[in-house]
C-alpha cells in the first residue's frame, strides 16, 4: 500500500512506505483492532535511530536461545524533534493508534497517535494504492491499533508500499472523533487516556513525578518507601479503611454473614485472629515513618499513594491519592517553607519548559491564561502571613463568604482561595502559626501555648497545596498532646522513642499529588488527573 506519513497537517515530512504484498489476515474475535504489522527484522540492529540506547540480556542457557537487544523505541516526539531533519532518510517504524479516519474519492487521511506528545503523524493513502479497498471497506476504523515501517523523505510523491495484516476493529469504539464529555470519559477510564485531554494529563503527571524526584535528589534527599499497611493512624482523624482477613475475600463469599468474623465474649471483634494479630489499616501518610529515616539520614521523602475513608464526593477530594511528604532533620519551620516555596515553583518551571505542547493545549483547551498563572507562580516572590493576619484579612475583606471567619476557624476553600488569588494578586501565600486546637498531635506548640509551628501554602485555583510544620520533638509535649486528644500512646510508642534517643529539630510538609496535576493542568476535577478514581460508591476498574 502506497502511503505517506507527516507529522501533523501541515507539516512538510513524508514517510514513505517498504513496498511487500499485500496479505490480509482476519485476528479470532477476541482481537478487536485492526493491526498494521511488520517484519521483525525492523526491530534488530543497526539502530535506525542514532540516540536509541541498546540493552544486552543477560543470562544465557547453554540449552537456550540469546534474548535479542531491548531497544529504545522511536516515538513521535523524537520524529517531531527538528521537523525529523535528524532522521530523513532513514528506515523507521512508527506505533500507535489511529485517532481519525477521513476518506475522500480518491484519498484517505489516517492520524496515528502513540500517547508520546500531543501531535498526531498523518498518513496519506492514494486510492490506486494496493490494497486501498481494504482501508475504504472499513476495517481499519478508530481506535485500531497499527504498525508502520517505512524511510522518511520530504517528498509527497512517493509511490511505494507496505505489506498489510489487517484484522477487523470493532466499530463500536466508544470514544469518537466529536467531543464527550469528562463525566462520560470517567465511565471508560479504560480507554480515556487516547483522547487529546487524558493524553496529555498523563504526560506532564509524569514530568511532575520526574521533577519530583530530581528536586529532592538534586538537593540531598534519600527517598523512603513508606509502607501501605499501618496500626498507626498519621492524622489521628479516625479516617481509615481497615485492612483485615476475618471477612472472606474471595469474590465468590463477599456476600457471606457477618457472624463469620471472630468475636470475644464481650462481642467485640477477636482482632487476635485476623493477619497482623490487631487492627490494620491503610495508611493515610507516610510522615510519621519519614519521621524515623529523619533522624538517621538528615534529609528524607516519601512519594507513594495513601487512602482516606472520607465521604467528600468533590472535585478536590479522592479516596486513594498519592502524597509527597519530605522531612527535614535540624530544621525549623523556616527552613520548612523555604523547602516547600522552591519545590513548588522548581516543578512548575520544569513542566513549562518541558511539557510546552502540552501546556499550550491546557491553555487552549482547558483553563484560559493558566500558563500566564504558572510563570507567576514560578517567578514571583512567595508571601508568609501568620493565621491572625489571615483571619484579619478576612474579617475586613468587602465580602460575604458562606463560612464565617473567627479566630480558631478551619480555613475553607473560598477564605483560601480569596487570600491568594484576590488579596495577593496570584501569588502563592503561605499561612503560619495556627491554632493548635485544629491541627494535628505532631506539630510543635509555639511559645503562646495557643498556636502551633504549622504552615498550609495556598495556589490560586486550588486554595491549600502544600500542608506542613515543625514537628513536636519535646518527649513531654508529645505526651501530653496525645494525652488532651485522647489518642492511645501504645500505638505511637515507636514514635515517642524518637523523641527518647537522639531527638532533634525536624520539620515536613505533605503534598497531594493530584491536587498538584491539577492546579498545573487547569482540570476542575481531581477525578480526571489521576489514571483510576476511587471515590466513595466507586472503585472501578
Amino acid at each position: 500500500m502506497a502511503a505517506i506519513i507527516g507529522v501533523g497537517a501541515a507539516k512538510a515530512i513524508t514517510m514513505a512506505i517498504a513496498a511487500r504484498p499485500l496479505r490480509l489476515k482476519p485476528y479470532a474475535a477476541t482481537t478487536a483492532l485492526a493491526f498494521l504489522s511488520l517484519h521483525k527484522s525492523i526491530f534488530l540492529p543497526p539502530s535506525p535511530f542514532p540516540s536509541r540506547r541498546s540493552f544486552c540480556a543477560a543470562a544465557l542457557r547453554t540449552s537456550g536461545s540469546r534474548v535479542e537487544q531491548f531497544r529504545k523505541k522511536l516515538r513521535v516526539s523524537e520524529i517531531k524533534e527538528g521537523d525529523g531533519a535528524d532522521v530523513l532518510g532513514r528506515d523507521l517504524v512508527v506505533q500507535g493508534w489511529v485517532r481519525t479516519l477521513r476518506l475522500q474519492s480518491s484519498v484517505t487521511f489516517i492520524e496515528i497517535n502513540d500517547g508520546s506528545c500531543l501531535s498526531n503523524m498523518q498518513c496519506v493513502l492514494n486510492s490506486e494504492a494496493e490494497g486501498y479497498d481494504q482501508v475504504e471497506s472499513g476495517l481499519v476504523t478508530t481506535g485500531a491499533s497499527v504498525w508502520v515501517q517505512g524511510v522518511l523523505v520530504k517528498s509527497q510523491g512517493s509511490k511505494q508500499k507496505v505489506e498489510l495484516k489487517i484484522g477487523k476493529s470493532d466499530p463500536s469504539f466508544p470514544i469518537q472523533k466529536k467531543r464527550a464529555s469528562r463525566e462520560f470519559l470517567r465511565t471508560k477510564a479504560h480507554l480515556r487516556p487516547r483522547t487529546n485531554t487524558f493524553g496529555a494529563v498523563a504526560r506532564v503527571r509524569n514530568a511532575l513525578a520526574y521533577a519530583t524526584h530530581k528536586f529532592f535528589q538534586e538537593n540531598g534527599f534519600v527517598w523512603i518507601s513508606s509502607p501501605i499497611i499501618t496500626a498507626s493512624d498519621c492524622e489521628g482523624a479516625g479516617e481509615q479503611f481497615c485492612v483485615t482477613t476475618l471477612i472472606p475475600s474471595s469474590q465468590d463469599t463477599t456476600d457471606s454473614p457477618v457472624d463469620v468474623i471472630p468475636k470475644k465474649n464481650d462481642r467485640l471483634i477477636d482482632w487476635s485472629q485476623d493477619f497482623f494479630g490487631k487492627p490494620a489499616f491503610l495508611t493515610v501518610s507516610g510522615q510519621l515513618n519519614a519521621e524515623t529515616y529523619a533522624t538517621a539520614l538528615s534529609d528524607v521523602y516519601t512519594f507513594g499513594p495513601t487512602f482516606r475513608a472520607e465521604n467528600s464526593n468533590t472535585s478536590r477530594h479522592l479516596a486513594e491519592f498519592w502524597m509527597i511528604e519530605p522531612e527535614l532533620a535540624f530544621a525549623d519551620l523556616n527552613d520548612d517553607m523555604a523547602c516547600a516555596s522552591a519545590y513548588l515553583q522548581f516543578v512548575i518551571k520544569y513542566i513549562l519548559d518541558n511539557c510546552k505542547e502540552d501546556m499550550e493545549f491546557f491553555d487552549t483547551w482547558i483553563s484560559k491564561g493558566i500558563i500566564a498563572r504558572l510563570s507567576d507562580v514560578a517567578d514571583k516572590d512567595v508571601v508568609q502571613i501568620t493565621y491572625t493576619e489571615a483571619i484579619d484579612l478576612l474579617s475586613g475583606a468587602n465580602k460575604k463568604f458562606e463560612f464565617p471567619v473567627k479566630w480558631g476557624c478551619d480555613l475553607q476553600s473560598e477564605h483560601e482561595r480569596y487570600i491568594t488569588e484576590e488579596a495577593y494578586n496570584g501569588c502563592p501565600v503561605i499561612i503560619r502559626d495556627y491554632p493548635k486546637d485544629i491541627k494535628a498531635f505532631y506539630m510543635r506548640q509555639n511559645d503562646d501555648g495557643k498556636t502551633v509551628a504549622a504552615m498550609d501554602m495556598l495556589v490560586p485555583g486550588i486554595g491549600e497545596l502544600i500542608g506542613g510544620s515543625q514537628r513536636e520533638e519535646r518527649l513531654e509535649y508529645l505526651e501530653a498532646r496525645l494525652d488532651e486528644l485522647k489518642l492511645n500512646k501504645d500505638a505511637y510508642w515507636w514514635y515517642l522513642d524518637l523523641r527518647r534517643y537522639g531527638s532533634v529539630p525536624h520539620a515536613g510538609f505533605g503534598l497531594g499529588f493530584e491536587r498538584l496535576v491539577q492546579f498545573a493542568t487547569g482540570m476542575d476535577n481531581i477525578r480526571d488527573v489521576i489514571p483510576f478514581p476511587r471515590t466513595p460508591g466507586s472503585a472501578e476498574f
